[in-house]
């Protein structure tokens, strides 16, 4: 099993940041260190975009660290589609992208949840209105 992949880094002084790999362990705990973060220079361009879109305001740094932790969940593509969606929409936030994420995800047809929520009934149900109408005479059952 793989952990991780890096590109080597055949000359001095260079260094090769994944973006990926601080999203849970730092973003988490540090929400900050998106603003001047050298690994979050490299991440995909819709990404940045909206990067720097949601740090212009009041808790920006936490909704996109929020964002950019559902990668390993939702996987890259399908976070870029969201983004790209939330942005044609106009004002793109976290609670915008985690909902088209959510939608993106198939989800079963009606009828299949239908046959698997509702109980069976072993026996069928009789109507019996000899009861009701003992109720109506005032009989106490």
């Amino acid at each position: 099993m793989e952990c991780a992949n890096h590109p080597r880094a055949h000359s001095r002084c260079q260094t090769v940041y994944d973006w990926q790999h601080y999203i849970i362990p730092l973003l988490t705990i540090k929400p900050g260190s998106l603003r001047n973060g050298a690994p979050f220079i490299e991440m995909p361009e819709v990404l940045r975009r909206l990067q720097h879109h949601l740090l212009k305001r009041e808790g920006g740094a936490k909704e996109m660290a929020s964002i950019l932790a559902t990668v390993p969940i939702h996987g890259l593509d399908e976070l870029l589609v969201a983004v790209e969606l939330a942005f044609e929409a106009g004002n793109p936030s976290s609670q915008h992208v985690m909902n088209i994420l959510s939608r993106l995800k198939p989800h079963p047809a009606f009828d299949e949840l239908h046959d698997v929520l509702v109980p069976q009934l072993i026996v069928p149900a009789q109507a019996n209105v000899e009861r009701y109408d003992r109720l109506l005479a005032g009989e106490v059952l």
